[in-house]
């Protein structure tokens, strides 16, 4: 049994599941939370997409905080397979409804990679407009 510190990997057991992230059992008794953003490399929208309940996973503890919270992580668990990019985090600030997660690294056609530019940059300026139109109308109500 392995001692309970910051950097230990061990397997465990979902034992619950919230909408901000999934609780794991601990081999030396008690459980420990994975966070949303700890879960996946990519970004995650219901934690349900990737876990359930009773599914066992490998972990890595990255914190031990007061009261005995412990904090887990399942994708710094393993390490990225050589040649592996990281994906993009999810953006901070505003547009976040326009979002879209980073399409993989496939051999794509110069078509296909030109359709996703458009689409990509026809979403960030439909955000841009409205953004410019909720600004203007604001200054106008000030008047």
């Amino acid at each position: 049994m392995q001692q309970l510190e910051v950097g230990a990997v061990f397997e465990g057991k979902v034992t619950g599941i919230t909408r901000f992230g999934a609780f794991v059992a601990l081999p030396m008794g008690g459980n420990g939370l994975v966070h949303i953003s700890e879960i996946a490399r990519g970004y995650v929208n219901d934690v349900h997409d990737c876990l359930t309940e009773g599914q066992m996973v490998k972990v890595k503890v990255i914190g031990l905080g007061e009261g005995g919270k412990v904090n887990l992580s399942i994708k710094r668990a393993e390490e990225p397979a050589p040649g592996e990019q990281q994906q993009q985090q999810r953006p901070r600030g505003g547009n976040r409804g326009n979002y879209r997660a980073p399409t993989p690294p496939a051999e794509l056609s110069f078509e296909d990679k030109l359709k996703h530019f458009m689409q990509d940059s026809d979403s960030r300026m439909s955000g841009n407009k409205l953004y410019a139109e909720k600004r203007t109308s604001r200054r106008r109500r000030d008047y």
